[in-house]
């Protein structure tokens, strides 16, 4: 919005021209993230607690969760609100993506909403039914697949990349929106399940947000991609903005959401920036390294998995309890501990993703 502002007070001041730059735009979008969500977030937890929009917790869960019962839940909408005022902000607004972007990642959050909205009021930590919550995510990830197909300007912004090799590149056709539901809506639900532990989803999704807005933005710059080997993709620089949106917001929710938790994510938070990353990476042409960087995610999601096939085919379980975290807290590791160690691997998870962009 504020980049059409600037298109209008360049010709009486030409030192406006700054807000044309992407870096620019994106620290801003950071730092108005932060700022948002640090004022409203007092605000929104009073709120929250007046009203008794309570955790439930699982009665299958570990007892050191018990006495988390009550702490106010659905605080990702105060990420969401943040991340949408500084995107529309910041943004060139006649870039596809972050519409793209924005919409799938409101969208998702809609879905947690409801989700949140029947765990607090109906007193059940069930909330949506598993088929309901998969069709509305299966519906929102397919139209965002199909508008991305549609819309691509080049064979290459469809087309499948491998990182370390430089000549590796499959061209996918339509089997690219297959590919792309399937990312969205996996890592959707894979964030979702990491959110088990206060501040132990929202740093690793901050760290691999931002890292993807650093593809996006070489990705979408001519030399960079050039000279990195990667495939160009026009408007993708403009993610930036978005990214830094979901940094600063995020940073100011983990204000409120470090151990002990005045403030819980939600479904609402949680369904939404998991998509969110999956969008980002989809447009940058970088789905495995996301699978890298936020490994944390696909590992927890994978203890979920082998849990319950074991369980069906042999009757004994792997892990002490699924999701990972749970299986560490159950074997006597204190709750920070937990959080602070996976946030360590996802540093180094993050930055191997990275260099992944040399090592070809």
């Amino acid at each position: 919005m504020l980049v059409w502002l600037s298109d209008y007070l360049m010709q009486f001041n030409t030192d406006f021209g700054v807000l044309q730059y992407i870096t620019v735009r994106g620290i801003f979008s950071v730092l108005t993230a932060l700022f948002v969500s640090l004022i409203i977030g007092p605000y929104l937890i009073d709120k929250l607690q007046y009203h008794q929009i309570g955790q439930v917790v699982r009665d299958d869960g570990p007892e050191t969760h018990f006495s988390k019962a009550g702490t106010p839940t659905m605080g990702g909408a105060l990420i969401l609100v943040s991340i949408a005022i500084s995107t529309l902000l910041w943004s060139d607004l006649r870039n596809h993506y972050v519409w793209v972007l924005l919409l799938v990642t409101l969208l998702f959050g809609g879905i947690g909403w409801v989700d949140d909205y029947r765990k607090v009021f109906e007193g059940s930590s069930a909330g949506l039914s598993a088929k309901w919550k998969y069709f509305w995510q299966s519906v929102i990830g397919l139209a965002a697949a199909l508008v991305l197909y549609f819309s691509a300007a080049s064979p290459i912004e469809t087309s499948y990349i491998v990182p370390f090799f430089k000549d590796v590149i499959f061209d996918l056709g339509f089997f690219y929106v297959v590919i792309s539901y399937f990312v969205i809506v996996g890592f959707s639900n894979a964030v979702n399940l990491t959110d088990g532990l206060d501040g132990l989803a929202i740093l690793p999704t901050v760290m691999v947000g931002g890292a993807l807005g650093v593809i996006a933005y070489l990705a979408g710059h001519n030399e960079f991609s050039a000279y990195l080997n990667i495939p160009n993709v026009l408007g993708s620089g403009e993610i930036v903005i978005f990214a830094g949106a979901l940094v600063g917001a995020g940073m100011g929710f983990l204000w409120f959401n470090t151990y002990p938790a005045q403030i819980f994510m939600g479904d609402v938070g949680a369904l939404a920036l998991g998509a969110a990353l999956g969008v980002m990476a989809i447009v940058s042409r970088h789905e495995i390294v996301l699978f890298i960087m936020g490994g944390v995610f696909v590992v927890e999601t994978a203890s979920v998995i082998l849990q319950v096939a074991s369980f069906k085919l042999t009757g004994k379980r792997i892990f002490r309890m699924a999701p990972l975290h749970h299986h560490f807290e159950l074997k006597g590791w204190p709750e920070p501990r937990v959080i602070v160690r996976f946030w360590i691997i996802t540093v180094m998870l993050v930055l191997f993703g990275l260099a992944t962009l040399k090592l070809r």
